[in-house]
C-alpha cells in the first residue's frame, strides 16, 4: 500500500487496507511512505506495517527543493525495488503521496499487478505519469476515468468504515457542538479566522468547540479562546476524527476529496473553507457541490473573516430544522462501502473470486 505524506493519501489507503482484512483476516498488507509524512504515526497506529523511503515532492515546489527530490529519487526506488523483491506482493496499490510513484515503479517493473487509486477529479503527479502502466484504477469520479481509459473504475472515495457507522444526530439533541479541522495538518488561515470569531462565538450559550489546528498554531487558538471565555478542546492533531465528527453539529473545515467524503459518510453540516492554492482549484467545486446540494456553507477564503465564521456557525446553530435537512442532504451525496468497491477491483485483478 503506497499512501503518504498527508491524511487525503493515508487515510483513504487505511480504509482499503481494512477492507482487506475485513475481507480475509490473514491478509498482509505492508505500507511504504517517507519518514516526513503522518504516515509515521498514523499508519502503526492502525496496526499495519510501514516501511520509509527516500522522496520527495516534484511539483509546486522550487527548484531547491525539486533537485533535492530529484537527488534521492534513485536511493528511493533501489529500497523501493528491495522490499518488492522481499515482501513479494500479489498487488501494489498506491494512493498518491512522494513514495507511492517510486513504489508503485518499481512494483511495475517486477511484473506485479497494480491498482492506482485516485480520489481527485483531477489525478495528482504520480497517477498522471503512471496512468497508462498500471493495471487498473479505482476513481471517485467519472471524469477522472479519461486518464486511465478502459482500466477505470468508479469506486467512490475510500472512507474508514467507522465514519460509514456514525449516526444521524438525534433531533432533540441541544445543537451547540462545533468540530474545527484544516486537514491532518492544520490550517492557518481557519485557525486565526476561528481566533477572530472568538469573541462572538462567546455570546452562545453552551458552545464546545473541538479544534485540530496542527502543530504550529496549539497554543495561539487556546490562548484566544481562553481570553474569551469559549469552552474549547484544542488539539495539533485529533486521532478519534469520527468520534468527534459524531458528537458534531456543525463541521468547519477544508474540501479536499477524503475530508468531503469522510463528512458524507458522517451525514454532517458543514462550513467549508477551500484551500485556494489546490489543483485546478477543485476543493472549491467539492464545496460548489455540497452547497448546490444544499448540504454545506462555503466561505473562499479571501472573504474569509473572523466575523463572518462566528456569524455562519451561530446561524446554523440556531436554526436546527435547517441542520437536520443539511445533514440528510450530506448523507445522500455519499458513496458507500468505497473502500469494499475498492477491494473488488483488486480481487479482479487476480482473477480470485471476491
Amino acid at each position: 500500500m503506497a499512501a503518504g505524506g498527508t491524511g487525503g493519501h493515508i487515510f483513504p489507503g487505511i480504509a482499503i487496507a481494512q477492507a482487506f482484512r475485513q475481507r480475509d483476516a490473514t491478509t498482509e498488507v505492508h505500507f511504504v511512505g517517507t519518514e516526513r509524512g503522518l504516515e509515521k504515526k498514523l499508519v502503526p497506529a492502525a496496526g499495519f506495517e510501514l516501511t520509509f523511503i527516500p522522496s520527495g515532492a516534484l511539483n509546486n515546489v522550487s527548484w531547491q527543493r525539486r533537485f533535492q527530490s530529484l537527488a534521492v529519487l534513485p536511493v528511493g526506488f533501489w529500497k523501493a525495488w528491495q522490499l518488492i523483491g522481499r515482501f513479494k506482493p500479489d498487488i501494489a496499490v498506491g494512493v498518491g503521496g512522494y513514495a507511492s510513484g517510486l513504489a508503485m515503479l518499481a512494483a511495475i517493473m517486477r511484473g506485479v499487478p497494480t491498482l492506482a487509486v485516485e480520489v481527485n477529479v483531477l489525478p495528482g503527479l504520480t497517477n498522471r505519469i503512471l496512468a497508462r502502466f498500471v493495471t487498473a484504477a479505482a476513481v471517485s469520479y467519472q471524469e477522472t476515468a479519461a486518464y486511465f481509459g478502459a482500466r477505470a473504475v468508479l469506486t467512490g472515495t475510500p472512507v474508514r468504515a467507522e465514519f460509514e457507522q456514525i449516526p444521524p444526530r438525534p433531533a432533540e439533541a441541544p445543537r451547540r457542538h462545533v468540530l474545527v479541522f484544516g486537514g491532518s495538518q492544520g490550517a492557518q488561515a481557519i485557525n486565526r479566522a476561528m481566533a477572530e470569531a472568538a469573541p462572538w462565538l462567546a455570546a452562545h450559550p453552551g458552545l464546545r468547540i473541538v479544534h485540530q489546528t496542527g502543530e504550529r498554531d496549539v497554543e495561539m487558538v487556546r490562548a484566544a479562546y481562553a481570553a474569551a471565555g469559549v469552552q474549547a478542546d484544542v488539539q495539533p492533531f485529533i486521532h478519534a476524527m469520527a468520534e468527534a465528527m459524531a458528537a458534531a453539529d456543525v463541521l468547519v473545515c477544508r474540501a479536499g476529496a477524503a475530508t468531503i467524503a469522510e463528512v458524507a459518510a458522517a451525514g454532517r453540516a458543514a462550513i467549508f473553507i477551500p484551500f485556494p492554492q489546490a489543483a485546478d482549484d477543485h476543493q472549491r467545486r467539492n464545496a460548489e457541490a455540497f452547497v448546490r446540494a444544499g448540504a454545506g456553507e462555503m466561505i473562499v477564503q479571501a472573504e474569509l473573516t473572523g466575523e463572518k465564521l462566528a456569524r455562519t456557525i451561530l446561524e446554523l446553530l440556531a436554526d436546527p430544522a435547517r441542520l437536520a435537512r443539511m445533514e440528510a442532504a450530506s448523507r445522500a451525496l455519499a458513496r458507500p462501502h468505497a473502500a469494499e468497491r475498492t477491494v473488488d477491483v483488486a480481487f479482479q485483478i487476480l482473477h480470485r473470486p471476491g
